[in-house]
C-alpha cells in the first residue's frame, strides 16, 4: 500500500469479479496461503438460501467457483467465518467453516463435499435460539467462538467439546456485533448504544468505553485492531463516520473518519498494519484510511478510494494474501489489490 497523504484510486483492472445468481451479503476468506477458499452468502430473504464456495488464484487473477462445494444454509447467514488457522484435526485440504443466522453452524469444507459438523443452540430452554447477528472465532484459542443475538446476550461456545462456557447479558438491546481482543477478553455493541468490553475471568463486570453521542443511536459493527489491541473502531447507524477508539481513553474517539458520502456499513482493519482501516457504505465507496499519529484540524482524508456500482454493504481483508480486500454489493463479490 503507497504510503501517502494523498488519495489515489485504485484501478478497475487490480480487481476481479464474481457475480452470483443471488444478492451476496456474508463473505469469508480462508486462512490458508496455498489454497485460498472464498465463501459468500445469499441474502435472499426466505428460509431457504446457500453458501458458495470459491477459490481465488492470485497467479492468473481469476475465481473459480465449485459447485460440488455449494451448500443449502436455512436463513441468509448474517455471518461467516473461516477457522483463523488450520486445525490438525481435519483433512489435508479441508477447511472448517462457522456460519450465524438461526443458529451457529460448523460445515468442513473439503475438495468434494461440504459436511455439518454441528449446530449450536445457545437456547437453554428451548430448541429455538434467538437470531444470531453475528460472531468472532478467537484466534488465539480457536476452540472459542463468541456469538451475540437480539436477544441481549453474548454466548461464548468451546466448539470443540459443542458446549456454552458462558452467556451473558451483555446489553439493554438487541447485541448487533462481536469482537475478541485477547484470548479471553471481548467486545460488543449494541442498539443501546454502547461499546462494551467483557473478560472471560471477570464475568460480573463490564467496561463502557463508548456510547453513542445521540441517545439511543444503535452502533451497528465493531472491528478490534489486531496488531495494535488498544484501538477499535465502530459505525453508528444511518452514519457517514467511522468512530476510532483508544480503549485507555474511554468516550471520546481518538478519530472519526467522515468523507463517505452516505451511511457507512462495513469496516475492516488492515491485518498487516496497525495503522490502516478500510471502511465500505452507501455512497458505493470503499475508502482505505492511513491514520496519522496527530490527527489535522481539518480531519482525515483516505489514502485510497474505489468506487463500486453500487452500494457496498460488506467487506473483509485478506489476513492470508493482505494485498487483497473483497468487497460485496448488489450480486457480485470482488476481489479488490490494494
Amino acid at each position: 500500500m503507497e504510503n501517502s497523504t494523498h488519495e489515489s484510486h485504485l484501478r478497475s483492472d487490480n480487481s476481479i469479479s464474481y457475480e452470483s445468481p443471488y444478492p451476496v451479503y456474508a463473505m469469508a476468506i480462508s486462512s490458508r496461503i496455498q489454497q485460498q477458499r472464498i465463501a459468500i452468502g445469499s441474502f435472499i430473504e426466505d428460509y431457504s438460501n446457500r453458501v458458495d464456495i470459491l477459490s481465488l488464484n492470485p497467479d492468473t487473477l481469476s475465481i473459480k467457483p465449485h459447485p460440488s462445494l455449494s451448500f443449502d444454509h436455512p436463513y441468509p447467514p448474517t455471518k461467516l467465518m473461516f477457522h483463523p488457522s488450520t486445525p490438525s484435526s481435519l483433512r489435508n485440504s479441508a477447511d472448517l467453516l462457522a456460519s450465524s443466522g438461526d443458529y451457529l453452524r460448523l460445515w468442513e469444507v473439503g475438495d468434494n463435499s461440504v459436511d455439518p459438523v454441528s449446530v449450536l443452540n445457545n437456547s437453554k430452554t428451548s430448541e429455538f435460539c434467538a437470531p444470531l447477528t453475528s460472531f468472532d472465532w478467537n484466534e488465539i484459542e480457536p476452540k472459542r467462538i463468541g456469538t451475540c443475538s437480539i436477544d441481549t446476550t453474548c454466548t461464548i461456545w468451546d466448539i470443540e467439546k459443542g458446549v456454552v462456557e458462558t452467556q451473558l447479558i451483555a446489553h439493554d438491546k438487541e447485541v448487533y456485533d462481536i469482537a475478541w481482543g485477547e484470548a479471553r477478553v471481548f467486545s460488543s455493541v449494541s442498539a443501546d448504544g454502547s461499546v462494551r468490553i467483557f473478560d472471560l475471568r471477570d464475568k460480573e463486570h463490564s467496561t463502557i468505553i463508548y456510547e453513542s453521542p445521540h441517545p439511543d443511536t444503535p452502533l451497528l459493527r465493531l472491528a478490534w485492531n489486531k496488531q495494535d489491541l488498544r484501538y477499535m473502531a465502530t459505525i453508528l447507524m444511518d452514519s457517514n463516520k467511522v468512530v476510532i477508539l483508544d480503549i485507555r481513553s474511554p468516550t471520546i474517539p481518538v478519530a472519526e473518519l467522515d468523507r463517505h458520502r452516505s451511511c457507512v456499513n462495513a469496516i475492516a482493519w488492515a491485518p498487516h498494519s496497525c495503522r490502516h482501516i478500510c471502511s465500505a457504505g452507501d455512497d458505493s465507496q470503499a475508502l482505505i484510511w492511513e491514520l496519522p499519529t496527530v490527527a489535522g484540524p481539518n480531519g482525515i482524508d483516505p489514502i485510497s478510494v474505489y468506487s463500486a456500482p453500487s452500494e457496498i454493504n460488506q467487506l473483509q481483508w485478506s489476513a492470508a494474501q493482505p494485498d487483497w480486500i473483497a468487497i460485496a454489493f448488489s450480486n457480485k463479490m470482488q476481489l479488490l489489490k490494494v
